[in-house]
C-alpha cells in the first residue's frame, strides 16, 4: 500500500471549514502494515500517514523542498525520503533530516478508535505546508564569535544549526555576492529569474535569530595565530571559529577573443538574466557539456535561433554519467535541433566591432555566433588563504575531516571549496559541488563547532532538468568499471535507469522516470547494506520500490 492514496477523509465535525482543528477518520488500522505509507485527504489537505512497529504518525505530505508528494517516496524506518531530490523527514515528527529542503513538516495528531484510525490537522499549522524548527537568537553578553565566509548553501545551513542548537553567541555570515543567500541551483533552469523567487530566506529571518549578514564583503587574507580575516574594504574581523565556504567561481577560456563583448559565463542570477536577454533570437555557443551546458542548451531551444554545443568528450556528461548516459542526453537535445561538435576544443575567438562573431575551432570548423557561454568547471575561491598554513591540496581545494575540520584548530570548511572524506566511497578524498552535499556539510561544520562530535554520512543526491524532464543522479559512481541499463531509453519516453557497478556492488544510480529509485538506492548506500550486481541485473529486484 506503500505510496496509494486514500479517499477523502470522513469528517467528524460538523462543519470543518469553521473549525481550526478539523479531525477525519481516514482508514481503518489494518489498512497499513509497518513499512507502510499512503497519502490521506483531509479537507483540503494532503496529509502521509506511515505506520512503523504497530504505531500510525503523520506528517505533510508535500516535501518542502518543491513540493513533491512524499507518499511516491521511500520510507525507511522512521525516515520518508523524497522521489525528486532526496529530502529526507522524520515521519513521526516531521522534522528534516537530509537536504536539499531547508524546513521541517507540520506534524498532526493521530488516534486509534474503533479500529478506525483518526488525524487531526490544524489548518493554521498547514498554510504553508512548511515548518521551521525552533530555533534561538543572540544572547546578550554572550560574545563568541562564529565567523562564516561565504553566503551560499553552506554558509545559510551552517548559521541555523548553530541557532537551532542554542549557541547564544555572535554569527557573521560575509559574502561578497549582493544578494541574500539563494538557490543557485535555478540559475541554469529558469535564467530570466527575478531574485525574490531564489532568495532562502529573507532579512527579517536574519534580524529575528540574530544572523549578521554582511554582503559585498570580499575576504582578502586571513592570519590563523591571530584569528582574524582582513576584508577588501580594510576591515579587519575577529573571530572564535570560522567556516569557510567560499565556493568555487567559473573557469574561462584561455584562448584569444576571450575579452570580446557577448562572452558569458553563469554564476549569479545577474548573469542568468543577461545571458537570456542576450539569446533571444541570436545564434548561440555553447562550451562545455557538463550540467551547466546541457541545461543551458535545453532552455535556449525555443527562444534562441540556433543552439550549438562544443565539446571536449565523447558524449556530453561522460566524466560523470558515461558513454550511455551521455548518449541519450545527447539525442534528446539533438531531436530538438540542439547541434554538437564532440572532441573538438575552441582554439580562437573572432569578432566584429568588439563582438563574438565566429568560433573557430580545433577542428577546423567555423561557428557562427552572436553569443559565446563557456561552461568548462570552476576553480576555488582560495587566494585569501596562500600565507597561511591551511592544508590545501594541488588544486587548491581545502582538505578537511569527516568532521569538516581543516588541520587548524577552530577552523572548518563545507561546500564547493572542501576536499572531503566521502563515507560511501570508503572516506576517500573528494570534492563534489552538489547543493545537497554543501548543506550538509554546512549541518555538521556547525555541530563540531559546538563539540557536538558528529560525521558527515550523507550520501551524494543531485539532479538536472533537460527539456522539462529531471534525470536523478546518487552515489559516487568514480571508479565505475560496468553500467546495468534497464528502461525502454530509445524510446520516446526516455524511461532508463543506469547502475554503476564497481567491484561487483553498486556505487551510484542515475534515472529519468523512474522514480523513487534514485531515491531507493540513496536509502539502502546510506545504510552500508550492499546492492550487489546480481542483484542490479535481476528483473524484478525488491529493493527498487517502484510504484
Amino acid at each position: 500500500m506503500s505510496g496509494t492514496k486514500a479517499s477523502r477523509g470522513e469528517f467528524t465535525d460538523s462543519d470543518p471549514e469553521d473549525k481550526e482543528e478539523v479531525t477525519a477518520s481516514v482508514c481503518l488500522e489494518t489498512d497499513l502494515q509497518d513499512g507502510q505509507m499512503m497519502e490521506v485527504d483531509i479537507g483540503r489537505y494532503s496529509v502521509l500517514l506511515t505506520r512503523c512497529n504497530g504505531k500510525y504518525s503523520a506528517i505533510g505530505n508535500q516535501c518542502t523542498h518543491y513540493g513533491a508528494p512524499l507518499s511516491k517516496g521511500v520510507l525507511s524506518g522512521h525516515k520518508v525520503r523524497c522521489p525528486w531530490h532526496g529530502s529526507c523527514f522524520n515521519a513521526v515528527t516531521g522534522d528534516l533530516e537530509e537536504f536539499p529542503g531547508i524546513d521541517s513538516l507540520p506534524c498532526h495528531k493521530v488516534r486509534i478508535q474503533n479500529s478506525k484510525v483518526y488525524v487531526t490537522i490544524n489548518k493554521k499549522d498547514l498554510r504553508h505546508q512548511k515548518r521551521l524548527q525552533r530555533m534561538g537568537t543572540a544572547v546578550p553578553g554572550v560574545n563568541h564569535t562564529i565567523l562564516l565566509l561565504g553566503g551560499g548553501a553552506a554558509s545559510l545551513i551552517c548559521a541555523e544549526t548553530l541557532r537551532q542548537e542554542n549557541f547564544g553567541g555572535r554569527i557573521i555570515m560575509a559574502s561578497r555576492d549582493d544578494l541574500l543567500p539563494y538557490d543557485k541551483t535555478r540559475l541554469s533552469k529558469v535564467m530570466n529569474v527575478l531574485n525574490d523567487t531564489i532568495v532562502l530566506r529573507r532579512m527579517e529571518f536574519f534580524h529575528q535569530y540574530g544572523i549578521e549578514v554582511w554582503l559585498r564583503k570580499e575576504a582578502m587574507s586571513m592570519d590563523t595565530e591571530k584569528k582574524t580575516v582582513t576584508f577588501a574594504d580594510g576591515l579587519v574581523q575577529s573571530y572564535d571559529q570560522l567556516l569557510l565556504s567560499t565556493g568555487c567561481r567559473a573557469k574561462g577560456l584561455d584562448v584569444p577573443g576571450m575579452k570580446l563583448d557577448n562572452i558569458k559565463m553563469l554564476e549569479t542570477p545577474e548573469d542568468a538574466r543577461q545571458i537570456h536577454a542576450a539569446c533571444l533570437g541570436c545564434n548561440v555557443v555553447l562550451v562545455g557539456t557538463s550540467f551547466v551546458g546541457m541545461e543551458v542548451a535545453s532552455y535556449m531551444i525555443g527562444k534562441a535561433s540556433t543552439i550549438t554545443v562544443v565539446g571536449s568528450s565523447e558524449m556530453p556528461y561522460q566524466n560523470t554519467l558515461g558513454l550511455e548516459v551521455g548518449k541519450i542526453t545527447m539525442m534528446m537535445l539533438l531531436e530538438n535541433g540542439v547541434k554538437f561538435y564532440m572532441n573538438d576544443h575552441v582554439m580562437e575567438i573572432k569578432g566584429v566591432n568588439g563582438k563574438v562573431k565566429e568560433i573557430v575551432l580545433k577542428s577546423g570548423n567555423i561557428i557562427p555566433a552572436d553569443v559565446l557561454i563557456v561552461g568548462i568547471g570552476s576553480l576555488p575561491n582560495s587566494e585569501y588563504l596562500r600565507g597561511t598554513k591551511i592544508q590545501m591540496n594541488a588544486k587548491n581545494y581545502v582538505v578537511v575531516d569527516k568532521y569538516m575540520q581543516t588541520n587548524i584548530p577552530d577552523v572548518f570548511c563545507a561546500g564547493d571549496l572542501a576536499s572531503f572524506p566521502l563515507a560511501v566511497a570508503k572516506n576517500q578524498l573528494v570534492n563534489i559541488g552538489h547543493w545537497q552535499m554543501a548543506q550538509a556539510q554546512g549541518r555538521i561544520a556547525a555541530l563540531n563547532m559546538l563539540k557536538k562530535t558528529t560525521e558527515l554520512t550523507s550520501v551524494p543526491y543531485y539532479w538536472t532538468v533537460l527539456l522539462g524532464r529531471t534525470i536523478r543522479y546518487a552515489g559516487y559512481g568514480e571508479g565505475y568499471t560496468e553500467i546495468v541499463m534497464k528502461g525502454n531509453y530509445e524510446s520516446e519516453e526516455r524511461k532508463f535507469l543506469a547502475l554503476y557497478i564497481k567491484n561487483d556492488e553498486v556505487i551510484a544510480a542515475v534515472g529519468l522516470n523512474y522514480d523513487p529509485v534514485v531515491s531507493a538506492v540513496a536509502e539502502r548506500l546510506l545504510s552500508g547494506k550492499v546492492i550487489t550486481k546480481k542483484e542490479a541485473q535481476s528483473d524484478e529486484p525488491s529493493w527498487l520500490q517502484v510504484s
